[in-house]
């Protein structure tokens, strides 16, 4: 179950990071341009944590076998 959630919570932020990719092409000033871009690198950070952990995961299962 967690992993279906971690999926569900990985695509929402995936939408959030191009939500942010769109106010960077869009942006008349300075303030919505920076938005974006936090909204942009929050959202590829986050998928790189959800993948770490998955990983994670795996080695530690793979581990206590």
């Amino acid at each position: 179950m967690e992993t279906v959630s971690s999926f569900i919570v990985g695509l929402l932020v995936a939408v959030f990071g191009i939500l942010g990719l769109f106010l960077i092409a869009g942006a008349m000033d300075a303030e919505m341009y920076i938005f974006g871009i936090g909204l942009a690198v929050f959202a590829v950070l986050f998928e790189f944590g959800l993948v770490k952990a998955h990983f994670d995961r795996h080695e530690a299962v793979s581990r206590g076998r």
